[in-house]
Parts: C-alpha cells; structure tokens; sequence
C-alpha cells in the first residue's frame, strides 16, 4: 500500500464557484444531508463495507467540511483535518453522482488546494494513492520512513 499527497507549492488552482467552506453552525444543520449524500456514493460505488460518518468527527473543530453546490444543489462534501499549520489530510469526499460530467471528486480536490495554499499551507496529504489522484499537480508518492 502507497500513500500520496500534493505539494501545494506545486499547484496554481483557483477555487470553483459553488465549493464553500462551512462553519460548525452550517455542518450542523447539514448532518443529515450530507449522510444522505454518503449513503448514495456508498451505493453507486458498490462498497461492501464502509465506516458511517460520525457527527462529532463532522464537528471537530479541526476538520474543514467543504460542501458543493453546483446547479444550487447540495450535491458534495470533503472533509478535511488540519493536523498543523501546514499539513492537511483528505478524509472523506462524497458526493452523489447527480452529473458525473462535472467530475467533482477532481474539481473538489482542486479547490481544496487552491484553499490551502491560500492560507499557507504546504501539503495536502490525499491517503492511499490512486490514477485520478495523479493527475494533479505536486502529486507526490510517499517513501517509506528513513531510519
């Protein structure tokens, strides 16, 4: 198993239109949507065993929820944590396939980069790597750990 990230430093992506990063407040009022989004990417992506979205990880207060609303919709959302002031990590993305042709998983990440470089981050680790995720730009496998 490979882990990747994105050198931010790397990117020179501008943030879409209809991303919005959402407060506590929002996420709050949002919960039920978005496990009703999570449920229908679980569903077309024929998972067989998937983690449910816990409310007080949507809450943390070191997690971003990202939520994406092209056509005036709720129709995605990233979770993001923060674990410094330079390094963040993609948890979860979901959305649910209402228009394939906007390719949100790619767009959000996007997005996301373009939010984090914004404020001064330096990476945005993505977790295990995968094609979609290489056609970024700075996208980085990670070796393993020096001794």
């Amino acid at each position: 198993m490979k882990y990747c990230r994105i050198d931010l430093s790397k990117t020179n992506y501008a943030t879409i239109p209809y991303g919005h990063w959402t407060s506590i407040v929002e996420r709050d009022d949002r919960i039920s949507q978005l496990n009703e989004i999570y449920k229908k990417y679980c569903i077309y992506k024929k998972f067989e065993s998937v983690m449910p979205l816990f409310e007080n990880a949507i809450m943390d207060k070191y997690t971003d929820v990202f939520t994406y609303f092209p056509n005036d919709k709720l129709s995605a959302f990233s979770m993001v944590k923060k674990h410094d002031r330079t390094n963040a990590e993609s948890l979860q993305f979901a959305w649910d396939y209402s228009d394939p042709s906007l390719r949100l998983g790619i767009e959000s990440l996007k997005h996301e980069c373009a939010y984090y470089k914004s404020i001064g981050f330096k990476y945005l680790y993505l977790g295990e790597t995968a094609d979609y995720k290489s056609e970024l730009n700075g996208y980085e496998i990670l070796g393993p750990i020096s001794v």
